[in-house]
């Protein structure tokens, strides 16, 4: 099977007429649709919200269309927080997740009316210290052990860092109002970039049992419920995509199976995706400028993992397309590789595709989240610019590419260098 570009190769060539290559695009058409299809899927419940994961794609403009599509900005430093102002979002609509988190960042979250969702039971101690006891205030669970699907381990929750045990976090809103809370809400993340229909409703059946442990045993009732993020995508075209409607009505039966029955039907529900928002609709295009055959043949290209480090890091698997050989065979194998001086820069090992030439444009899939927000500057490389495919068809930039003046900019002697 194969992926399909959003974009053509003459659009491509049209584009690169004015930004060379490597950039990475985002389809503004698609966005939009994927942010109304997941408000769609959970208008059952009045209070859903999505707080999108600025960490995917911290870019404005990205924030602004999806503010104007209902959503809010899931934060997790005083930058993100910061940029999400900038983009006028305001509360409720700003969710801060953070961990070991310095007290300043508190502080700055609580002034801008930030949610603020809590990782530890000491952090209640920084947080009262840094501006005190919000009215509103959120804690984040970890139930330990593995997480499984039916008899499929999807993670191992009891080897991360986030949250608090059960016996914390009961522990944790009873302090929190006697302080001076007054309304609460709960948080997980279990498992990353799950490709199944089960893992919200799974996750909520969870979360939604616990609540009701809480209110008996503290009589605080969780105003909302924040599923996190989780919902993945399939980088690989042989899987199936996730269906938001499916999972959407999935966590609405066992909403109204556990928290209907117990009084705590009013709780909202929120959601705090950015794979899932942004993944599919941003594409790496890059130019071929070398090959080279010794014990295997290898495609030099002009993006490297400065631009995307996924598969540098994890080993992930993106998708190749060569544009303009869409209905070639992919009889060739080759490792698809970058300029840095590290052996594990490469997009693609042992990858069937379609004979390439020096000149052919690449599109690397499902990089529109986690893809330009995870780069760096090893070897001086510089970070390339963002544009976004308008929904008029027309492209704009929306982040300059950087340059050796930007790369210099925070040393010590700057201007003496670049003389």
């Amino acid at each position: 099977m194969s992926k399909k570009p959003f974009l053509t190769k003459a659009e491509a060539e049209n584009i690169i007429k004015r930004f060379p290559t490597p950039f990475h695009i985002y389809d503004e058409r698609a966005i939009r649709q994927n942010a109304r299809d997941l408000n769609k899927a959970f208008s059952w419940n009045k209070g859903f919200r999505e707080y999108f994961a600025v960490k995917a794609t911290p870019n404005p403009t990205i924030l602004k269309i999806l503010k104007e599509e209902g959503c809010g900005t899931d934060c997790s430093s005083y930058t993100e927080l910061f940029m999400s102002k900038k983009c006028g979002f305001e509360a409720p609509y700003i969710m801060f997740s953070s961990n070991d988190t310095p007290p300043d960042e508190f502080k700055y979250a609580d002034s801008i009316g930030a949610i603020i969702n809590l990782d530890d039971i000491t952090h209640i101690e920084t947080l009262e210290k840094a501006c005190g006891i919000p009215e509103t205030v959120c804690c984040r669970y970890n139930p330990g052990g593995t997480f499984s699907i039916s008899t499929t381990i999807m993670d191992n929750p009891g080897e991360a860092k986030y949250g608090m045990t059960k016996e914390q976090i009961i522990e944790a809103y009873k302090t929190l109002k006697s302080k001076g809370a007054k309304k609460f809400g709960i948080h997980s993340f279990l498992a990353s970039n799950t490709t199944t229909n089960e893992y919200y409703p799974t996750l909520a059946k969870i979360l939604f049992e616990l609540i009701v442990e809480i209110k008996e045993k503290t009589g605080i009732e969780i105003s909302f419920i924040n599923l996190s993020g989780g919902v993945g995508v399939p980088y690989d075209p042989d899987k199936e995509p996730n269906d938001i409607f499916a999972i959407g009505e999935g966590v609405h039966k066992v909403f109204d199976e556990i928290l209907v029955p117990a009084g705590l039907g009013n709780a909202s529900i929120y959601t705090e995706l950015g794979r899932f928002m942004l993944a599919p609709y941003g594409h790496l295009v890059t130019t071929v400028i070398h090959e080279k055959h010794i014990h295997k043949d290898y495609i030099g290209v002009d993006a490297c993992a400065v631009n995307l480090m996924r598969p540098a890091m994890y080993g992930a698997y993106h998708h190749i397309t060569v544009l303009g050989k869409e209905d070639c065979e992919c009889d060739h194998t080759y490792d698809v590789t970058g300029s840095l001086c590290e052996n594990n820069d490469k997009f693609a090992v042992d990858r069937k595709l379609p004979k390439i030439d020096i000149g052919d444009i690449l599109v690397i899939h499902d990089t529109g989240a986690h893809g330009f927000s995870m780069g760096y500057n090893y070897n001086g490389r510089l970070k390339s610019n963002e544009l976004l495919l308008r929904e008029d068809g027309s492209v704009v930039e929306i982040r300059r590419a950087e340059t050796p003046e930007d790369y210099f900019s925070t040393l010590e002697g700057y201007w003496d260098i670049i003389r």
